[in-house]
């Protein structure tokens, strides 16, 4: 691809990109509707890292030959790209991680341990378990603790009672989902940001499903941390990004200790290298980055609000879709959501509706999606989930519409 392409042929020219939309699934064609849990990887990101593997690869920084310093510039101009694809201030500000869990967990460690027992962290009930376990194991070391701010019954975050938990100045990080992965919930981060401030919180925003569905611009979101990991982008497992903001990396401790990090280390002591390095200890994910690169350059071929309306669209035709069918229960109503449906089907346990679903080829997630607290806040033990990507189609949805009337007929549910 070589210039940006029409908005009329938008979603077929992003899905024929993806060789594994092409295949079958015992004898079906492949309906791939679990993107929320990883994306699939379009040709470029898999030539790419071929390429690193074929052709340039060394361990990077610290080699003086050539395939090492092209290597390494290689693995450098991913930084900038992903600053310039977050909008972030400076590229120093970018760290790479193995996933977002571990860039939630090393804002917990690193920035946890500056705080003072009587300070507390603030999380949702929306929140994936990797941004709660982080923060229970945060309190558990260091004496703070550990609110939680409610959510409407539509599935909206209840902004009054989460200022009521930050207004006594004692919450020094809120912790935020920027979007749901089982009600596909946005939440109004430039809202949280000037609450979290007006109270003197930090606030940390996890992007793993939003960045996927819509352009983030770090300055207009006024967060202090965004994380988000690569498998979700349409780029591959094992490498995850970490952005904060200059004076707090800088005031953290390190979070792993190792090559690449330090400055000088003699028996008695160490010193750190400057930001980013001071967090990326070892033999970096090299390849996997490279990777990430070649997923931000394919999306950045595409027009984002375009991709994001015919995603919108698509959601709303799932949804009318799913609100025909008597048993259906839609799990929430949030007031902006992006492409995640959680629904449950009658007596059906979605472990069976999910199992019979790929019996046609249809792949759905079923379960408590990393999301126990949240299940029991709605009052269900599991959900089916259909979450869709730039490159679902209306013939996705038609195909696991077909896949639910069949799932009722053969358990005599609802028809």
């Amino acid at each position: 691809m070589s210039d940006v392409v029409s908005p009329t042929l938008l979603n077929d020219d992003f899905r024929r990109h993806f060789p594994i939309l092409r295949e079958k699934v015992h004898g079906r064609p492949f309906t791939y509707l679990d993107s929320a849990a990883s994306a699939q990887k379009p040709e470029v990101v898999i030539e790419a890292m071929a390429e690193v593997m074929r052709h340039q690869y060394a361990n990077i920084h610290r080699g003086l030959h050539y395939m090492s310093e092209h290597t390494t510039e290689a693995y450098e101009a991913v930084r900038t790209k992903v600053a310039r694809f977050l909008n972030a201030p400076c590229r120093e500000e970018i760290i790479f991680t193995r996933n977002s869990t571990e860039a939630i967990n090393l804002v917990a460690y690193s920035f946890g341990s500056l705080l003072k027992p009587g300070q507390a962290v603030l999380i949702t009930e929306l929140e994936h378990h990797s941004n709660i376990i982080p923060w229970q194991l945060l309190r558990d070391r260091c004496g703070i603790s550990l609110r939680v701010a409610p959510i409407t019954p539509e599935g909206d975050l209840d902004l009054d009672a989460m200022e009521a938990l930050l207004s006594d100045g004692k919450v020094a990080l809120a912790a935020v989902t920027h979007m749901s992965n089982v009600l596909g919930t946005l939440t109004p981060i430039s809202r949280i940001a000037a609450l979290a401030h007006q109270y003197g919180a930090k606030l940390l925003v996890d992007g793993s499903q939003s960045v996927v569905h819509e352009a983030v611009d770090l300055e207009k979101l006024d967060a202090d941390f965004f994380v988000f990991t690569g498998h979700k982008l349409y780029g591959p497992t094992g490498i995850g990004v970490l952005w904060g903001r200059t004076a707090l990396l800088e005031a953290m401790p390190p979070f792993m200790g190792g090559g690449e990090m330090i400055e000088s280390v003699t028996f008695e002591s160490s010193s750190w290298a400057p930001i980013p390095h001071k967090f990326e200890a070892g033999t970096p994910p090299i390849i996997e980055v490279i990777g990430l690169g070649a997923a931000i350059d394919f999306l950045g071929k595409y027009d984002r609000a375009q991709l994001r309306a015919e995603e919108q669209s698509l959601t709303k035709t799932l949804l009318a879709a799913l609100g025909t069918v008597k048993a259906a229960r839609i799990i929430g109503a949030p007031a902006q959501r992006g492409g995640v449906v959680s629904f449950t089907l009658g007596n059906i346990h979605p472990h069976d509706l999910a199992v019979l679903l790929d019996q046609q080829g249809i792949a759905i997630r079923a379960g408590q999606h990393c999301a126990e607290p949240l299940m029991r806040r709605l009052g269900v033990t599991a959900t089916a989930r259909a979450s869709l990507a730039a490159y679902s189609t209306q013939q996705d949805i038609e195909a696991l519409m077909a896949g639910i009337e069949k799932a009722q007929f053969v358990f005599g549910e609802g028809l």
